[in-house]
């Protein structure tokens, strides 16, 4: 058995590695953030001349990238690429996580629907703009530990489901915005339906593993939308269920 100040020892170990980490992951994620906003000003043509807004840039600096990572590496979480997490999947490059939330419009008071919820960490920065996220993914081992890692981080406005999210989730809705982080070669209906009017869909569009178009539908009136193609992007492709 440890003695008394084995144990002290061993627990203060622990707490100066953790404080380590914690330092470095707040410089990284720090960096980060910049990198986010140095690409958003060059970024003209997806963002115009504004750049990304400063809350949108708070949500990324305050949400941790890395505990959404099996590795938890901070210098891995916080570089400016995707990162694999297995079945196939990705934690999407944190600018294009940037670039889709600010393209949805997401005000405190609204309902969010994210269909592809791979780790939880489009739906964490979402939850930390909007009053409630609802997000489906179809893997069942990536939307029990997205739902795992969500609660224990107390984001308490977010529900995750399992299941296909080309029918929406019409219970949850209607939604201000909808952000979809997978490929598809049209816009899923269900998803239009289930958009107020006024409200933003955000979705890559085209075929699967090649390049596709980020596209904005903006829903302005029952059965009218207006659409537009904002930059080249390349997501995994939307999983269906095959029942």
């Amino acid at each position: 058995m440890k003695t008394l100040l084995q144990l002290v020892l061993s627990i203060v170990a622990v707490a100066q590695e953790a404080t380590a980490q914690d330092v470095e992951c707040v410089r990284e994620r720090a960096a980060m953030v910049e990198t986010i906003r140095a690409y958003a000003w060059s970024d003209n043509g997806a963002l115009g001349q504004q750049g990304l807004l400063e809350r949108v840039l708070e949500a990324m600096g305050r949400t941790k990238r890395h505990l959404f990572i099996s590795e938890r590496s901070c210098s891995i979480a916080y570089a400016d690429r995707p990162v694999p997490i297995g079945f196939g999947q990705t934690i999407s490059q944190p600018y294009i996580v940037a670039l889709m939330t600010q393209l949805a419009e997401v005000a405190p008071d609204h309902v969010v629907l994210e269909v592809g919820t791979g780790s939880g960490y489009q739906a964490a920065v979402l939850a930390r703009l909007a009053r409630k996220v609802c997000t489906i993914e179809i893997v069942p081992p990536l939307a029990e530990a997205a739902a795992k890692t969500l609660k224990d981080l107390a984001y308490d406005n977010v529900s995750v489901r399992l299941g296909d999210g080309y029918g929406g989730w019409p219970e949850c809705g209607p939604f201000d915005a909808i952000v979809v982080t997978a490929a598809l070669g049209q816009i899923p209906p269900p998803l239009i339906e289930q958009l107020k009017v006024g409200g933003r869909l955000v979705m890559p569009v085209g075929p699967a593993y090649t390049s596709q178009q980020l596209t904005v539908v903006e829903k302005i009136a029952p059965g009218k939308t207006t659409t537009r193609a904002v930059a080249l992007v390349r997501f995994v492709p939307f999983t269906r269920s095959q029942d």
